[in-house]
């Protein structure tokens, strides 16, 4: 069973990510954090790595109604939509499926809200 939804994209890393941000909207998202993985691998432990970027993404209603229903349901978010450079202009886009992540949670609460977050991320990343 997968536990993202990815697509590969033929733009640049910063165009990728930009493209990402601007669907993202659509989908009533907001990019509330953004991890430069390959600066801070070279910046802690000297590591070479490929292009890779974390964006941490929030639709503000439905981690309310999330966090209602399961107050420590904040370790699960945002959810995260990676971004990463396989080749020059081959670009990775994979968000979080989070029915998958919430099975992890026994609170049937919680269903209805995965449910609606799950579509938006697959027309996000469909929509790429």
């Amino acid at each position: 069973m997968t536990y993202h939804f990815s697509k590969t994209l033929p733009l640049s890393m910063d165009a990728a990510c930009a493209r990402v941000t601007e669907v993202l909207k659509t989908e009533g998202f907001g990019v509330l954090t953004e991890i430069d993985v390959q600066k801070t691998l070279k910046a802690k432990i000297g590591a070479d790595f490929r292009p890779y970027r974390i964006l941490g993404a929030c639709n503000p209603g439905f981690a309310h109604q999330a966090l209602l229903a399961e107050d420590k349901i904040g370790t699960m978010l945002p959810c995260n939509v990676i971004v990463q450079e396989h080749a020059p202009g081959r670009v990775e886009v994979s968000a979080i499926d989070p029915i998958e992540s919430m099975k992890a949670i026994d609170n049937p609460a919680l269903g209805g809200v995965a449910a609606e977050v799950r579509a938006r991320l697959k027309r996000v990343v469909d929509a790429l």
